[in-house]
């Protein structure tokens, strides 16, 4: 069992201890920080066949019990295994389905395009307000409030709920600990709760609305659904890519050859996101799955009933898929996991690229010069093993003016 993940150093730069395993073989076990025992599947070909195999489950009823036991077992808090319960993240056909389809019409391609007016607006704003010639924090006054804004205005959540509905998400990513995210999913689950009961009595033209409707319209949605699938959409539509925008904008303070590029020609900053997906990996580790038979990875048999996880920082710098892994390459041919594969692709990748593409293209428009203001070694990651970033990225956005 590897001790080589999850640790300071592993959160600061995990690259190094994937690499090493990834050298060693397409499969480990380990114990996350909740004592929880899990597989983790590191290499490209394993994960994108492991992310397809249907032996390789996410109903979330048998998930939670195989994950309370092994956490009762282990000394741990079988309360854990029930934070995401109820959304289709956790669910196989024929529920995910059933889900998937009610939310798919609103995140195509074509729909999330309409998006981009208003995503434009709101990222003019924020730079608009940022101070050009003083020190200021891009995660929080730009990377986090873009995408957290655009989800709730989609979704209908007031603009009373959106600073404690950070905190709940950071939380529940596992920011603060165990008991942090469980008071959190407690937290977060009342409000949204109450604000359902609102849509109901007042409904508006928002997703959430649309989709207290389809709750009420026999058995399409049930009630645990509708509470688990806007805790998603609230949760991920706005963490992963807030991680992308700060790791992309932190990329770029230090790759400076391929910001001068982008600023020269803004027409290859829509490839260059997706490069900066590969290489950031906004999702560290994909939801919990488990086996429901034995399943063979490489010369490794994962037994029938255990955990298991992909690193997509280690599929998507695997180089036996990608040629100089570590490197930026605007031309390189797409293949990343970052918004996983199969039938639990993400669902929100359309909107993520359009977010983080404008994000980028309105960045390095208007402060194409943007310095950071502390060495790129005292920066804080994240504490979190389901998400990747920055806690801060303080910069001077015009330092001609400063």
């Amino acid at each position: 069992m590897t001790d080589a993940l999850f640790s300071p150093a592993y959160l600061r730069d995990p690259h190094p201890a994937l690499r090493a395993l990834r050298e060693d073989g397409p499969v480990h076990r380990a114990v996350l920080p909740t004592k929880l025992p899990v597989w983790v599947v590191v290499d490209h070909e394993a994960a994108k066949a492991v992310l397809a195999d249907e032996r390789v489950a996410k109903d979330h009823r048998r998930l939670g019990e195989i994950m309370s036991a092994k956490l009762e077992a282990a000394g741990g808090d079988p309360r854990l295994s029930a934070l995401y319960r109820g959304n289709m993240l956790v669910m196989d056909p024929p529920d995910h389905t059933r889900l998937r389809k009610l939310l798919a019409k609103d995140f195509t391609g074509r729909r999330v395009e309409q998006l981009r007016p208003r995503v434009e607006r709101l990222t003019a704003d924020l730079l608009d307000a940022m101070p050009s010639d003083v020190e200021v924090d891009l995660v929080e006054h730009f990377a986090f409030p873009l995408p957290m804004t655009v989800i709730c205005e989609l979704l209908g959540v007031p603009e009373s709920g959106r600073a404690p509905m950070r905190t709940w998400s950071q939380h529940l990513m596992g920011e603060a600990g165990a008991a942090a995210a469980l008071t959190a999913s407690g937290e977060i689950t009342a409000y949204l709760t109450e604000l359902i009961a609102a849509k109901r009595a007042d409904p508006g033209d928002d997703l959430l609305s649309a989709l207290t409707r389809a709750s009420d319209d026999g058995d399409r949605l049930t009630e645990a659904e509708l509470l688990g699938t806007c805790l998603l959409l609230v949760v991920a539509g706005h963490e992963t890519t807030a991680g992308l925008i700060g790791s992309a904008a932190e990329w770029l303070l230090r790759d400076e050859r391929t910001r001068a590029r982008l600023v020269e020609d803004p027409d290859l900053i829509p490839r260059a996101v997706d490069e900066l997906l590969r290489l950031t990996s906004p999702v560290s580790l994909t939801t919990a799955r488990f086996t429901k038979a034995p399943v063979r990875v490489g010369g490794t048999t994962i037994p029938e009933g255990e955990v298991v996880l992909v690193s997509l920082p280690a599929a998507n710098r695997d180089p036996a898929r990608f040629a100089d892994p570590d490197t930026f390459d605007a031309d390189r041919p797409t293949g990343h996991l970052a918004f996983g594969h199969g039938l639990h692709f993400c669902i929100g990748a359309p909107l993520a690229r359009l977010e983080g593409e404008i994000a980028l293209r309105h960045l390095l428009a208007r402060f194409p010069h943007y310095t950071g203001t502390v060495p790129a070694d005292d920066l804080q990651p994240r504490r979190s093993l389901t998400v990747t970033g920055w806690r801060a990225l303080p910069v001077v956005l015009d330092p001609v003016r400063a």
